[in-house]
């Protein structure tokens, strides 16, 4: 059987470094085994498979793709190091990928839920605000555990950014999602959506752009994390332009939310709210770009911190392996430590996904 050694160190969590570790076959040790076989050492410092917090796999700018592009692009965020991700709605269903071993873990949350004219053309699932909490627990059945939410998006009535959906009904939605055993995560840009989320018992924001103190506040003390989604943040002055002339009210929001992201994302980690990396892939973002992310998550605060919410902290929250003895073999190694040099993220030596070295240099 062939073997592989890693030489480390090994990232296992905020606490643990080890020094060694081997794949044999598809799972991780640190005993070195008694009948070793062919073995290849693997130099380099190892870190859990990076978790894409924010992906939609199946879509495009025109909505749901063909099952062959669906697994391009599956592919392009595996080779980048990406080997769990947290499909944060899609409209093609891509409950296929769990079959396929040579593409990363998939956690769906089956397809966004929208109002009519109140999100983007031919991706969510749009309903009248009514249906909301049966709809809910509908896609919670339908998805692996998580429910994705559209909170808020243009009304052009009011030439801003609004919220969809009532307090009242997204306390019903989110206590038929719970019972069904799943968690709901949800879009939000605006200020006036988050509170009415926190207060529903939403379990993940995607982007909170517009929260303020007081809600960084509550979602460290309710344990909600955060994904900023620093490079979908990026695009938002183009929003703004796109907008201007009808829309100036909301244009001035957007480019204020731009110009402080930084800031933001450091309020927020300051305030104690864990971050997690996601990149918000697909639709108008190509795949492949965790490292691009976790690097501009970077210049607003530690790498040490951003390494750990694209990794260990990420899959315990999401409830995956990590490595542990025994667990399942799903890593990559890089030539240097990213927790020194962020930068390295771009330049992996072996990604090794269910034991098998699937990309990142010779072999």
């Amino acid at each position: 059987m062939a073997v592989l050694h890693l030489t480390g160190p090994v990232l296992v969590d905020d606490d643990r470094v080890e020094d060694h570790a081997w794949v044999v076959g598809d799972r991780i040790t640190f005993e070195r085994p008694r009948h070793s076989g062919n073995v290849t050492t693997v130099p380099g410092t190892v870190v859990p498979g990076l978790v894409d917090m924010h992906c939609h796999v199946g879509l495009d700018s025109g909505g749901a793709t063909d099952p062959d592009l669906a697994v391009k692009q599956a592919t392009v965020d595996r080779d980048a190091g990406t080997l769990l991700i947290r499909d944060a709605g899609s409209p093609l269903d891509t409950s296929f990928v769990h079959a396929r071993d040579d593409l990363p873990r998939l956690i769906r949350a089956a397809r966004f839920i929208a109002r009519p004219k109140r999100y983007l053309r031919h991706y969510a699932r749009e309903i009248e605000p009514a249906d909301l909490p049966d709809v809910a627990e509908d896609e919670a059945r339908k998805g692996d555990g998580w429910v994705k939410l559209i909170a808020d998006w243009i009304d052009r009535d009011e030439g801003d950014l609004t919220p969809l959906w009532t307090p009242e009904l997204l306390r019903a939605a989110m206590a038929r999602v719970h019972a069904a055993g799943a968690r709901a995560t949800a879009h939000t840009f605006s200020t006036e959506a988050v509170g009415p989320l926190l207060e529903a018992g939403i379990d993940c924001l995607e982007h909170g752009t517009g929260m303020t103190a007081e809600h960084m506040a509550q979602a460290a003390a309710q344990g909600v994390p955060v994904v900023p989604t620093l490079l979908q943040v990026d695009n938002f002055v183009g929003f703004a332009d796109a907008g201007a002339a009808k829309f100036p009210r909301y244009a001035a929001r957007m480019r204020r939310m731009h110009e402080r992201r930084y800031d933001h994302v450091r309020d927020l980690y300051e305030a104690g709210v864990t971050l997690l990396v996601g990149t918000d892939a697909g639709g108008t973002l190509g795949h492949g770009l965790l490292p691009q992310e976790a690097t501009q998550m970077a210049r607003a605060i530690p790498a040490p911190e951003v390494v750990a919410g694209a990794s260990w902290r990420a899959r315990r929250f999401l409830g995956a392996d990590t490595l542990t003895e025994g667990a399942s073999a799903d890593l990559v190694v890089y030539p240097r430590d990213p927790r020194a040099d962020i930068g390295v993220l771009h330049e992996p030596t072996a990604v090794v996904l269910r034991g098998a070295r699937v990309a990142g240099g010779a072999g």
